[in-house]
């Protein structure tokens, strides 16, 4: 079930700007998803919907109007470190906008990650894979360093326009298309913007929403996007304090989920994965209440991965 308006597209209104992809940033559907809870209703926030095909269009859009706003942007290089979605929202929307890219990437993200920022022609800076994200974005921080004139460094991190984008938009989003009903939103730990910025504007729209934080249970992990926040450099936007509970999810119990969805009809990736069996344990606690979950991505960008062909 697809709880989303439908669209009318009418020849007078339709975009024609650079921009007109970044104006279709967020809305996206929510996906009933099943529980063994009669009275737990379960819902998926499903980001792959963005033009960009993931949830990290709603911060890198958020950052790019912000700098762009402030004159920030005039002249410069846009410079970050990604896993691989935030990327390609700075590749695609900096496409868009004129913009160049430079992005400083762990060298062992997967290949469809690496194929689809090398179609939008923009600079890769590949770093040391056992660094993983604190390797590239050390290395975002030293490239800025050496030239802070030619760079704009979004800095993801530590950028507070990035919360505020799902502060203005996923928040507000979820409140609308659950009527209000929403009592728990569960969303990966990652930079934290998605987690504190929705997470934030809900607890304003009804301070008893309780806020499930979603990590790995291990430093070495496959669930890419996500921190294990106590081996790992803490986002400087992110308050270890906020969430009123942490739930930790092996990589083996994600992609057993990612592979049973994919039979299901629903094509998502291994946080998404993640972040449904984070919802399956809270299900588990309660015995009423419409939980909300951020499924940061789909499949796409994963079918190369061994675990497909597990059984």
């Amino acid at each position: 079930m697809l709880l989303r308006p439908a669209v009318s597209v009418h020849a007078s209104n339709l975009d024609h700007g650079p921009d007109s992809l970044t104006a279709h940033v967020g809305h996206t559907p929510l996906v009933a998803l099943k529980t063994d809870t009669v009275d737990v209703r379960l819902y998926g926030k499903a980001e792959w919907f963005n033009p960009s095909g993931s949830v990290k269009d709603r911060s890198v859009s958020s950052i790019l109007k912000t700098a762009e706003a402030g004159g920030l942007l005039s002249g410069k290089t846009i410079l970050d470190s990604t896993s691989g979605n935030a990327g390609i929202a700075y590749a695609m929307m900096g496409s868009c906008l004129g913009h160049r890219v430079t992005l400083t990437i762990p060298r062992n993200v997967n290949e469809e990650r690496k194929r689809v920022l090398r179609a939008y022609g923009i600079e890769l800076i590949f770093t040391d894979p056992l660094e993983g994200s604190d390797g590239a974005m050390r290395k975002a921080r030293e490239l800025y360093a050496e030239k802070p004139d030619e760079y704009f460094y979004a800095d993801q991190y530590s950028n507070e326009a990035n919360w505020r984008g799902h502060y203005e938009t996923t928040g507000v989003e979820i409140w609308e298309q659950t009527h209000g009903a929403v009592t728990h939103l569960v969303a990966g730990v990652g930079t934290g913007g998605t987690i504190m910025g929705t997470g934030r504007r809900l607890k304003q729209f009804n301070p008893q929403i309780k806020i499930i934080a979603v990590q790995p249970d291990s430093p070495f992990h496959g669930l890419e996007g996500l921190k294990h926040l106590e081996t790992s450099m803490t986002p400087k936007i992110y308050d270890p304090n906020f969430p009123d509970q942490t739930v930790k999810v092996a990589t083996d119990i994600a992609q057993r989920i990612v592979r049973k969805l994919a039979r299901e009809g629903i094509l998502i990736g291994p946080s998404s994965g993640a972040a449904i069996a984070a919802s399956a344990t809270i299900a588990d606690e309660i015995d009423a209440g419409t939980i909300v979950t951020i499924l940061p991505d789909g499949g796409e960008r994963y079918l190369t991965e061994r675990f497909w062909e597990e059984s």
